[in-house]
């Protein structure tokens, strides 16, 4: 019974919400005040962030490396405005549909992903998500090819909001469903099924001696971040109301390992943090030279994996430790 109490209060303890997350939720809200000319890059913001904390379930959680997460952002993307096209354009429809379709092919995957491990695992994801993009652009009838789905029509959200050129309404949608998946992801990585997560990524082999099958863990995980893609790939088609073979690209998936490594795999946080510091410099290294702008983007990576191997987060959890 006591081991039982205990166990309860040191889940309650890790749900607790602290001043700074809510200080950080608050923040978002400045963008409407402070940067309403910026609300467009802040809706691509928030879409990043949500991509970015799906890989961040599977890699800093579940520790499985991949290099082909694109795969269910771009099936998302697809399927909410395949059908915006061609039945119905209401949103919140199109955000399910997306999610429900990501899901699925994360589930079906899911199945040989898990029982690859290390190098192996990255190529194989690599190679699903190229094998994906290809199968997109061969089907130019269906996806629009090399051009892009042209087309989408997105009705007003609740029939009220329309969607506009200066992003009001599509950043109150990607923040709210950014924060909604955000709860989500939070309750699942502090129960004792997100404490069976970080005990796979420790040690996968000795988990199911003590109750705690590896792959089933791993598969439902997988699902469940690829539902999380699905759901941002989706925001993103509804946003911009256009779908390119770029949502597929290895580049996207290497952007969003990026931004995990930028502000720290593992803290649900860094995701977020890191994808507000990559789209911020993206933008602003790219207006000062459109040429070369990853070369400062990689410069800025390098930086932070000599001076901060575990992320801006991780570097700023250690300064506080040396100082308390």
């Amino acid at each position: 019974m006591e081991k039982g109490r205990t166990e309860v209060s040191y889940f309650r303890a890790q749900a607790r919400w602290r001043p700074l997350e809510l200080a950080f939720w608050a923040a978002t809200l400045l963008p409407f005040v402070v940067t309403p000319s910026y609300l467009s890059l802040a809706s691509q913001i928030a879409i990043t962030a949500l991509f970015a904390l799906s890989l961040d379930l599977l890699l800093g959680y579940a520790g499985i490396v991949s290099l082909g997460h694109a795969a269910y952002f771009g099936f998302g993307a697809y399927s909410a405005g395949l059908l915006s096209k061609h039945y119905l354009g209401e949103p919140l429809t199109g955000l399910m549909v997306g999610a429900a379709a990501a899901g699925i092919l994360g589930y079906v995957t899911s199945h040989v992903i898990v029982r690859f491990r290390h190098l192996a695992l990255i190529m194989l994801t690599m190679g699903f998500g190229l094998l994906l993009a290809e199968a997109a652009n061969s089907a130019s009838d269906l996806t629009g090819g090399a051009d892009g789905l042209q087309g989408v029509r997105i009705r007003p959200l609740l029939e009220m909001f329309r969607f506009d050129l200066y992003g009001r309404t599509a950043y109150a949608y990607s923040l709210v469903v950014l924060l909604a998946c955000f709860l989500i992801s939070r309750r699942i990585i502090h129960s004792p099924f997100g404490l069976a997560l970080r005990g796979i990524r420790e040690n996968a082999l000795r988990m199911p001696a003590i109750g705690a099958p590896s792959r089933a863990h791993l598969r439902k995980v997988y699902s469940i971040a690829a539902i999380l893609a699905g759901v941002a790939g989706a925001l993103l088609a509804q946003t911009t109301e256009t779908v390119s073979l770029e949502v597929l690209s290895f580049g996207r998936s290497a952007d969003v390992l990026v931004i995990l490594i930028l502000g720290g795999a593992g803290r649900l946080y860094g995701g977020l943090l890191g994808a507000i510091l990559y789209m911020v410099a993206r933008d602003q290294f790219s207006g000062m030279n459109p040429q070369y702008w990853y070369f400062w983007i990689g410069l800025l990576l390098v930086a932070v994996v000599m001076f901060l191997p575990n992320g801006i987060l991780g570097g700023l959890a250690k300064f506080l430790q040396r100082n308390t």
